[in-house]
């Protein structure tokens, strides 16, 4: 009886798993997008397999038993080893640019972009280079702001006279109102006559002719004024008479009310044909009583009358009339006006001659000196404002040149102020603006001349550079 065959015995169940092998094959593949981007120790690698010749590639990958719980994490270099490098691009073609996802390290330097390259050099070059210093023949252009004050306005005549003698100064244009209008005509019409010459002439000739024509006026200085060297009228009896009448009766019910005698001194001092087309620009500034708002009056506009207006005071002279429209003193809309000089002059720098004081320490406590206060603030109001507004235009324009580079806030980023005074002059009382002597008038010119030799020595190098007059400050309160 044949044995029935021994089955075979099961293979002995051993603690590992039986290894297993796998063959993969990589076929060549047609240039596909850009792998993700390798860290830096793979990149020469990539270089150095993109540059061969790319055969089929075949490998054979060996897979250890490992618990099914855990799957095997390629490192970011087996990872890159076992990816194949991507086909290399024509020669023709640009090099692929790096996916934005990721921060690597570049092959390369990156090429600048078309929008950054107009911000790769700064355009501030114009700015740091010396800019030449002024000269006879290279000029500084200037505008002149010119405050009133009645016969106070000779202060602004000495100013006027020492600035003409610096050469290398030219005036582009003058603002001016009330005494300061009248001076603006005076220089502006000497200049076109006969330069800065003309010019110093023609203001020494013009107040002259005021002392000559004050000689005979009831409005000068008492015995005891006189006596003790006082400039002031408060003890002349015409000027204590005058003052209590303009407090109770108008300049419509009084006989002199009418006519300013400087009309016909203007008119015989100034040519003003010539004045239309002098070089220098004026603007001079009245307040149309029916509007409340100043007009600004240019060298073809400008008449006796439209000097006379500027200097209209509403207690001592009927408004004068130009076009249909009465018109008094421009210090209420603006002592004197800065908008012109800012919007159509080609000049940085602004030179204020101040004639009425900001800043008067004490409280006044008589009704004269408080009246005067009151004018000295109505009159600057304007004034304040405007600078205030330079101040913040300024600002502004600087922002907007450094971020767009635009010309006209570049012009209006480089306005500089300069300011000339004296506190001589604001120590004066206000009657003593009525006092046309010429001792006065004269000492009035050499304090002037005096206040300009002390600005060129403190703030002459700031002409052309910077403001010597800190306009920022009236901004501190915002």
């Amino acid at each position: 009886m044949a044995k029935a065959p021994t089955p075979a015995k099961p293979a002995a169940k051993s603690g590992r798993k039986p290894r297993a092998s796998m063959k993969v094959t990589v076929m060549d593949q047609p240039e596909a997008e850009p792998a993700m981007p390798v860290p830096e120790a793979t990149a020469a690698q990539h270089a150095d397999m993109a540059a061969r010749p790319k055969p089929r590639a075949s490998m054979k990958i060996t897979v250890e038993d490992a618990p099914k719980a855990q799957a095997a994490t390629p490192s970011p270099l087996a990872e890159a080893a076992i990816s194949p490098p991507p086909a290399p691009p024509p020669a023709s073609a640009p090099a692929p640019a790096p996916a934005p996802t990721r921060a690597p390290v570049p092959l390369a330097a990156p090429r600048a972009s078309p929008q950054a390259a107009p911000q790769a050099a700064p355009q501030a070059a114009p700015e740091t280079a010396p800019k030449p210093r002024p000269s006879a023949a290279n000029p500084l252009l200037i505008d002149l702001a010119l405050q009133g004050g009645g016969s106070h306005g000779a202060f602004t005549w000495g100013v006027l006279d020492r600035l003409l003698e610096e050469d290398w100064l030219t005036i582009e244009a003058v603002s001016g109102t009330s005494a300061g209008a009248m001076n603006a005509a005076v220089l502006a019409d000497g200049y076109a006559a006969g330069g800065r010459e003309g010019a110093r002439a023609a203001l020494s000739k013009f107040w002259r002719a005021v002392s000559d024509a004050a000689a005979f006026s009831p409005l000068r200085r008492g015995p005891l004024d006189v006596m003790f060297d006082r400039w002031t009228l408060d003890s002349s009896p015409a000027y204590v008479a005058m003052d209590i009448m303009s407090r109770l009766f108008s300049p419509y019910d009084m006989p002199f009310g009418g006519k300013n005698p400087l009309e016909d001194i203007l008119a015989e001092t100034i040519d003003f044909q010539r004045l239309a087309a002098a070089p220098i620009k004026l603007f001079i500034t009245a307040t149309n009583v029916r509007t409340g708002r100043g007009r600004v009056f240019r060298n073809a506009e400008i008449s006796p009358k439209v000097l006379m207006a500027s200097a209209c005071l509403p207690q001592m002279f009927q408004a004068v009339e130009i076009d249909g429209d009465g018109y008094w003193d421009g210090g209420f809309a603006g002592n004197p006006t800065m908008t012109p000089l800012i919007k159509e002059c080609a000049s940085d720098d602004t030179i204020l001659i101040g004639i009425n004081p900001v800043e008067r320490p004490g409280i006044p406590r008589t009704a004269r000196d408080i009246l005067n206060r009151l004018n000295e603030v109505s009159f600057n109001a304007v004034l304040l404002k405007e600078l205030e507004m330079m101040a913040m235009l300024r600002r502004g324009a600087q922002m907007a040149r450094d971020r767009n580079n635009d010309p006209i806030a570049a012009h209006w980023a480089e306005m500089r102020m300069h300011l000339v005074n004296s506190d001589m002059v604001t120590a004066l009382g206000a009657s003593s603006k009525l006092n046309a002597e010429w001792p006065f008038l004269t000492m009035l010119r050499d304090e002037g001349r005096r206040a300009a030799d002390a600005f060129f020595a403190a703030n002459g190098a700031d002409l052309g550079t910077k403001s010597s007059m800190d306009i920022d400050k009236l901004l501190a309160g915002w």
